[in-house]
């Protein structure tokens, strides 16, 4: 959703109800862990006013733990951390999973897949970061489709039911190796709202 109208906001995410898209998902930046701000728990209430599907909030942000409860109220069924953010990372994902979400983890492209290896049977996603995060619109980096071969190397090496999550530059162009190498959930915001025919593109993306 950072990339909706938000002039518009309840036109667009009616429009995601009303698309093949399988879930929604929230961007809360912090102006601090990444260098933008994004938007606050006022409007995620509002978007949750409106959704019809799952909302899968993303937190670019330092002490996420000091908002797990606000990502609840506001409608949140999955709520994915950054690593690089939480040196209590268990305790974290323990409260996530015990406030009735699932539990994620969200890595920058410069973080290694093996640091995850404490934490993959513990975890229901895994947010590969494909862009520097931080702002919608950037390029893909290519060294992604490595990064997801090697994650789902180890989450199937270790009997995981993770998911991975793909985020920042996806375009159909990309997505089909990104499916091949391993991704179950494709998160598209620009590439889906400045496209002509959003619901045609969401289309498009979930038939791959």
């Amino acid at each position: 959703m950072l990339a909706a109208d938000f002039a518009n906001l309840q036109r667009d995410v009616e429009m995601v109800n009303q698309s093949k898209a399988d879930l929604i998902h929230i961007d809360i930046m912090d102006g601090i862990f990444v260098p933008n701000i994004s938007f606050g728990f006022p409007v995620c209430a509002a978007i949750y006013r409106h959704a019809k599907k799952p909302m899968d909030y993303h937190l670019m942000i330092k002490k996420p733990e000091l908002y797990l409860e606000d990502c609840v109220k506001t409608g949140a069924k999955t709520i994915s951390v950054h690593f690089e953010t939480c040196p209590q990372l268990a305790d974290i994902l323990q409260k996530i999973k015990n406030l009735g979400c699932n539990a994620g983890i969200a890595i920058n492209p410069d973080t290694p897949v093996e640091v995850l290896e404490g934490f993959i049977r513990d975890i229901d996603v895994v947010i590969v970061m494909s862009v520097n995060p931080g702002f919608g619109g950037q390029k893909f980096m290519p060294s992604s489709f490595d990064k997801v071969r090697a994650l789902r190397q180890l989450i199937d090496q270790s009997g995981s039911n993770c998911k991975i999550e793909i985020d920042g530059g996806v375009t159909l162009e990309n997505a089909p190796e990104l499916v091949a190498a391993g991704v179950d959930i494709i998160v598209a915001g620009s590439f889906v709202f400045s496209s002509e025919n959003p619901p045609d593109t969401i289309t498009k993306l979930k038939s791959l």
